[in-house]
């Protein structure tokens, strides 16, 4: 049997763990390809393949949070609001007015101009090939019908829940995968709205992203908050149609932290209903881990183990007003780095509070899609081809036709035309993938030399050449 170009990366590179970060930063997560668990199931490891083929994910953060323009769910734990997450909040100092307030959203959360198949048409358009949405952020405010828990879209305290929409979850799902967008649940292990997680919400004393209490001495307690989780979890997977994946965020509910949940037996439960569901359980390490998910950041190196940095399109996952969006010719350059390192972008655009997607993000993404559209075969089902990333250059295989190519990632302002040398490869002639025409390529001790003619630059952000 034939070696997958992932497998050659881990044998021949001895990549895994050299660009391994562990460890949380103002929120941001590192990533940690040294402990990753290969998983055994042949059909698991089938959907890891299929998964590293689709390589840009269109991720979105939607609740409460939105309505607010804040950072989403971390100004309700005081410690992390301190520190970082309610540099935004300037109208209060007061914890507990502030967590009120935000705990009392339910009561403005009003999408009235939702159309998910709006955002599944403007993403099938614009090359996303699969779609993450959040069923429950940390705040624990759930946008599916969830029988467990009376904080969500389709409570009576929600102005929403009279609209056929209300059960969020359903209607997106139901959007996207009717566009042939497959669709993965993001949902949130920490609940902070649970009393088996936070006492009253967290008001009333001083609040970190951990359980109020000690797990160790109230054995009870964090076994009905296991229990819980777990009944929301077979919610989704029971009630919600075929999901890819389970992406659980909240990473201090792991074992090492002790914070045990048996996500393991969580996640076998699962696979009996839909078995070929990818388990993501981030940062947490072992068997459920089958995706490291570097967040607002890009591996310097391929990482050898499936892998999506998972990146937003402003600065924020949650909706601000003053938003500040990476530009297009940015987006295509980010795309094509973490594809030539290997990863999957899921790239993150959040909707208003009234279920549009801001027309700022939809024109980024219309220009993305643009590109794609041209230029997508040196994108999707792609693996790295050494030497991966070097200078200004970004190679790439298809890993079906055995196609070989090379990007030239063009900077603002840079006239592309002259020679160019493209470092360590030795082809023949390059084909400029967007117009047909073919340069004869010319041996150096560097790589080759392709001399590109005046007036070659185009407005592109990439440039992509297919290799022969």
């Amino acid at each position: 049997m034939k070696k997958t170009i992932l497998t050659a990366l881990v044998i021949g590179c001895g990549l895994i763990g050299t660009a391994a970060q562990d460890g949380i930063v103002n929120g941001v997560h590192g990533y940690t390809p040294k402990s990753y668990v290969h998983p055994t199931d042949p059909l698991i490891k089938e959907r890891l393949e299929w998964f590293m083929d689709q390589k840009l994910a269109l991720m979105m953060h939607f609740g409460l949070y939105s309505v607010g323009g804040i950072r989403e769910s971390w100004p309700l734990s005081d410690e992390d609001g301190h520190k970082w997450s309610r540099s935004d909040v300037d109208w209060t100092k007061d914890d507990e007015a502030f967590k009120k307030w935000y705990i009392d959203l339910i009561g403005k959360f009003d999408p009235v101009r939702l159309n998910p198949d709006v955002w599944a048409k403007e993403a099938a358009d614009c090359g996303f090939r699969y779609f993450i949405f959040t069923t429950k952020h940390h705040d624990g405010f759930c946008l599916f019908d969830s029988k467990y828990s009376d904080y969500k879209s389709t409570s009576p305290r929600c102005p929403f829940s009279d609209d056929p929409r209300a059960d969020i979850v359903r209607t997106v799902f139901d959007a996207f995968r009717a566009k042939d967008i497959p669709v993965v649940a993001y949902f949130s292990k920490p609940d902070w709205h649970h009393d088996d997680y936070w006492e009253d919400c967290g008001l009333g004393y001083k609040t970190t992203r951990m359980p109020s209490y000690s797990v160790e001495k109230n054995p009870e307690r964090w076994n009905r908050f296991r229990e819980y989780t777990r009944n929301q979890i077979m919610e989704i997977v029971k009630n919600y149609g075929r999901i890819e994946a389970l992406w659980l965020d909240g990473g201090q509910v792991q074992r090492r932290y002790g914070l045990d949940i048996k996500i393991e037996e969580i996640i076998a439960e699962a696979r009996k209903v839909q078995p070929w569901l990818i388990s993501v359980d981030r940062t947490a390490r072992g068997q459920c881990e089958n995706i490291i998910t570097p967040e607002q950041t890009v591996p310097k190196t391929p990482i050898a183990v499936p892998w999506e940095s998972c990146v937003t399109m402003g600065k924020f996952w949650g909706f601000h007003y003053d938003e500040m969006y990476k530009s297009s010719d940015e987006l295509i350059r980010l795309l094509v780095d973490v594809v030539a390192k290997g990863g999957n972008l899921a790239l993150n655009v959040t909707p208003q509070p009234d279920g549009r997607l801001p027309r700022e993000a939809v024109a980024r993404m219309r220009k993305l899609g643009e590109w794609l559209k041209v230029n997508g075969e040196a994108i999707y089902s792609t693996r790295p081809l050494p030497p991966y990333r070097k200078g200004d250059w970004a190679f790439t295989r298809n890993r079906f036709t055995g196609e070989m190519y090379a990007v030239r990632l063009v900077k603002d302002g840079e006239v592309l035309e002259g020679k160019q040398i493209i470092p360590d490869v030795k082809p023949s002639k390059l084909i400029h993938v967007a117009t047909g025409k073919e340069f004869s390529a010319a041996v150096t001790d560097e790589g080759v030399s392709v001399e590109l003619p005046a007036g070659f630059a185009s407005e592109s952000a990439a440039e992509v050449f297919k290799l022969k």
